[in-house]
């Protein structure tokens, strides 16, 4: 037997290795970033595919990364780095596939990191069955799910209970507090997220559209981009709400719009624990969201934000109308919110978590 890990590779020497399949920055991937510069170890990320600014993103932040482009460059890679016993570390269907493909070839660590599940189509409901039979295989040595609702259905599929965590996502310490614009006389509610029917963003505007022709200073905007964006602007167009209701598109940086901001709106049809409600819970901006995924497992209604039945967008546009009407209860949310961000989602307490795990799994793996 091995001697213990404390004595032959701490944390911070413990080279672990991240496989991610990727479009573009969104919330796995700000999860990702934050947790390689906060939790102890020798991190290192292959892209198995991504454009190439979310790599040099990764670099100017410091993290080594590099593009891996199929099994075979995966394969040969983990091959070259066989001696320091690397953990895998996947974030992401192919990302696992992959993963379990080399730790049970090379017979190295594997952890499986848990973001979500979208299965809405035929090709999603067998990733997502596949990705649950995989989890129960031996090569899987822990699995984090980044919330509650994601370990139930590993429970249900009979993953191993010993193996399953639940550690959400979390940020880093604010280094300022967001000052609001001075000018609001106008109500302004945002949607932020891939235009994809998993984010529901058809859902934002058949809660919004009713609540613009009520209500004549809300104003509506949709950050980002995806395959719906055209249908999007067809039905505002439709309904002559271009000036109320805009798309600016895909956005590197929310520091200005939560400046500008009266409210997120979260409309997803499926969740985790999205990094972007915990962003404007700290910026100070009010949340109304459906109570899907992870979200009630962070929002209390009407004690931190507004929740929603899943998917019944009159209930979404009735709690958006309750910050319109009750300018004190908004107040409160916004107190209560950063406080539960604060405690129960900072970034540090929860890199020292992984920390650990990180650790376990490793010397269960050289015992």
């Amino acid at each position: 037997m091995n001697a213990p890990l404390s004595q032959t590779a701490p944390a911070s020497t413990l080279p672990i290795i991240h496989l991610l399949s990727s479009g573009g920055f969104y919330g796995a991937e700000r999860m990702l970033l934050d947790h390689c510069l906060a939790t102890p170890g020798q991190h290192q990320v292959l892209f198995l595919d991504a454009p190439p600014e979310l790599i040099a993103r990764f670099r100017e932040a410091g993290v080594d990364c590099r593009s891996c482009a199929g099994l075979r460059a995966l394969l040969r890679h983990l091959r070259q780095r066989r001696r320091e016993r690397p953990l895998i570390n996947t974030h992401n269907f192919k990302g696992l596939l992959f993963g379990w493909v080399g730790a049970t070839l090379l017979r190295l660590p594997l952890v499986i990191t848990q973001h979500g599940f979208t299965p809405r189509s035929r090709k999603q409901k067998f990733y997502t069955w596949l990705s649950l039979q995989l989890c129960r295989t031996a090569s899987v040595d822990r699995v984090v799910c980044v919330a509650e609702s994601i370990a139930v259905l590993h429970r249900q599929a009979r993953v191993g209970r010993m193996k399953l965590q639940v550690i959400p996502n979390g940020l880093p310490a604010a280094t300022g507090q967001l000052l609001p614009s001075t000018d609001r006389q106008r109500f302004l509610a945002g949607y932020v997220g891939r235009l994809s029917s998993e984010k529901g963003p058809d859902l934002f505007l058949d809660a919004l559209m009713p609540l613009c022709q009520q209500y004549p200073h809300l104003d509506a905007v949709m950050l980002g981009d995806g395959p719906e964006r055209e249908e999007l602007l067809a039905r505002i167009d439709a309904a002559g709400l271009q000036e109320r209701i805009r798309l600016p598109g895909y956005q590197t940086d929310m520091g200005q719009w939560w400046r500008q901001l009266d409210a997120l709106v979260i409309s997803s049809r499926t969740e985790g624990t999205p990094m972007i409600l915990l962003e404007a819970m700290q910026a100070g901006v009010p949340v109304v969201a459906f109570a899907v995924g992870g979200i009630p497992d962070v929002l209390q209604d009407r004690h931190n934000g507004l929740l929603a039945t899943p998917a019944d967008s009159s209930a979404l546009a009735r709690q958006i109308g309750t910050l319109l009407s009750e300018p004190a209860l908004t107040g409160e949310l916004i107190d209560n919110a950063r406080r539960t961000q604060q405690d129960r989602y900072d970034l540090k307490a929860l890199a020292e978590r992984w920390s650990q795990l990180y650790i376990r799994t490793a010397r269960e793996a050289r015992a």
